[in-house]
């Protein structure tokens, strides 16, 4: 009896030990602490700015558009689809990557009188995304009935996350963020 209450110690004693040293990878953390998913985001509501630029950047755990606004961003929807069409016509914006997102201001890039408020050289290529982890590319589908519509072109659908950012002075930002993994 003796020797099988040692052998049952020993053997927990030696699980418990594999399991400190070799821990599950089922627990490992979330690639740089992110947890954002892969879901649509939207607010609702229209907004009296104009669109006014689309800037990228490239951070250590994610890629990032910015969409400038000359005042208050109040609505929107960002989504992956299976296409992003221009709005208006419906034609279909091809993009390049395995993923495409969606992304709808409700703010015209155009002002009152109809003059453009943005207005890309290339709208296939709005803004260069060469050498990004994530990005492929950035079109400018248009701007329709108060909405502008842009497509992203991304290397896979992965994680992304949606934000309004305040300024520069009377403006504001939007903010979308693609992971480089999940």
């Amino acid at each position: 009896m003796r020797k099988r209450v040692l052998a049952v110690l020993a053997s927990c004693a030696l699980f418990l030990g594999l399991g400190l040293l070799a821990p599950s990878t089922a627990l490992a953390a979330p690639y740089c602490g992110i947890y954002w998913g892969s879901l649509p985001r939207a607010s609702a509501g229209m907004s009296s700015a104009h669109v006014d630029d689309l800037r990228t950047g490239r951070h250590s755990c994610y890629d990032r558009l910015v969409i400038d606004l000359d005042h208050d961003v109040t609505g929107y929807s960002v989504a992956y689809v299976n296409q992003v069409t221009q709005p208006g016509s419906g034609t279909v914006v091809r993009l390049d990557g395995a993923a495409d997102l969606r992304i709808v201001v409700n703010a015209p890039a155009y002002d009152d009188m109809g003059r453009a408020t943005y207005a890309p050289a290339d709208r296939s290529h709005a803004v260069d995304v060469t050498g990004y982890r994530t990005f492929r590319q950035v079109a400018f589908a248009g701007s329709f009935e108060g909405e502008t519509t842009i497509g992203l072109g991304v290397r896979a659908r992965l994680p992304m996350r949606v934000f309004v950012l305040d300024g520069p002075g009377n403006g504001s930002r939007l903010v979308v963020d693609v992971a480089h993994r999940w």
